[in-house]
């Protein structure tokens, strides 16, 4: 397909091929294959073009309607980090992202999602997006995990564990930040240098991006 077919529609149709009632099992594989990389290489192979027309502004229009919206949060926080991994690029539509967001939860866009997998994914800038000042990331940190609560009562009452468990990740992210006012695993992509405690903590491997998400048995 051109780059110029593509309409948000299928943007989100990609991201969240869910269904409208996933079982819990079939929904956190899903969620694991969306954010611990496999759909890297189709990303890259379908979307690559129009990442890179997302980054040059062509299609800022998108954000003018919820779905839109979404989609266009998916590119600047997802596609990104495949089309350009390894590179400081990578990051660098993360404060896009997290406006697309911030502004999304103000106009009403979050709002008017269809499901809660969609609000879930809307809020991830918020989480990913480290700012000048690490207060500003906090609060915003703070914000997904209110959304992250709120969306486990939201969700069908089979996935409520799912999005129980889910509801750790800004918690992750936001002792990272509290701790170093950043993620320190991008340092070296982005020419940062790392102090004795963040060299610790990188040689543990140990980052809430490399969780993989996993519902505990009942019994447990």
């Amino acid at each position: 397909m051109n780059t110029q077919d593509y309409a948000p529609e299928d943007i989100v149709a990609f991201w969240f091929p869910d269904g409208d009632a996933p079982t819990a099992e079939e929904h956190m594989r899903l969620w694991n294959w969306r954010m611990r990389g496999g759909a890297h290489e189709e990303v890259i192979t379908r979307f690559s073009d129009l990442t890179t027309r997302a980054a040059a502004g062509d299609l800022d229009h998108w954000a003018a309607k919820p779905m839109g919206r979404l989609a266009l949060t998916l590119i600047f926080d997802q596609f990104t980090r495949s089309v350009w991994a390894g590179t400081p690029r990578a990051y660098a539509y993360d404060e896009r992202a997290r406006d697309l967001c911030l502004q999304g939860l103000e106009n009403g866009h979050f709002d008017a999602l269809e499901n809660v997998w969609q609000k879930a994914a809307f809020k991830i800038p918020l989480e990913h997006c480290e700012c000048a000042d690490p207060a500003d990331h906090l609060a915003n940190l703070d914000i997904a995990i209110a959304i992250a609560d709120r969306l486990i009562n939201e969700a069908p009452p089979h996935l409520r564990q799912v999005y129980e468990f889910g509801a750790t990740q800004p918690r992750r992210h936001r002792a990272v930040i509290a701790r170093f006012g950043r993620h320190p695993h991008r340092n070296a992509i982005l020419g940062r240098d790392s102090t004795p405690e963040e060299l610790d903590y990188i040689a543990t491997g140990n980052f809430p991006h490399t969780t993989k998400l996993e519902v505990p048995p009942k019994d447990a």
